[in-house]
């Protein structure tokens, strides 16, 4: 100090550090569902949500193979194969905020479909599941 005496130091922090940022970020990138990342700041940027991943082999298999698709490509997917109801597996996926969402059910497999979501604008669209890697890839872009 100005007496030349040991001080202990006290200090003070008040700049912007990475929970501001995070915290910036989701206050302007939510809706009543829970928060929609930015593309840079997402944990993921897809999410796989097979219905029945445990019970179906065709939803198992069809995941599975689009997960390694995507991942192959380079692109960062979290295949959600918990063991929940799909409306637990849907809030969850919407909560989290991946910006990409592609669901898998049994019903639309019959037909040779996925549905797939942008979180941003949560509109589904059913995409045939042979063309949804390419159909995220381009997204991704």
């Amino acid at each position: 100090d100005n007496n030349g005496k040991s001080q202990i130091m006290e200090m003070g922090c008040y700049g912007i550090g990475i929970t501001r940022v995070v915290a910036a970020a989701i206050e302007q990138n939510n809706d009543e569902k829970g928060i929609i990342w930015t593309k840079a700041m997402a944990p993921f940027e897809v999410v796989i949500v097979p219905m029945n991943y445990k019970k179906s082999d065709a939803v198992r298999e069809a995941a599975d193979k689009i997960y390694a698709e995507l991942l192959a490509a380079g692109a960062d997917v979290l295949l959600d194969d918990r063991d929940e109801r799909a409306g637990v597996l849907l809030n969850d996926s919407e909560l989290l905020g991946i910006p990409h969402r592609i669901v898998i059910g049994d019903r639309a497999l019959k037909e040779g479909n996925v549905e797939y979501a942008e979180r941003r604008d949560n509109e589904a669209q059913t995409v045939l599941t042979g063309e949804i890697a390419a159909k995220v890839l381009a997204a991704l872009k």
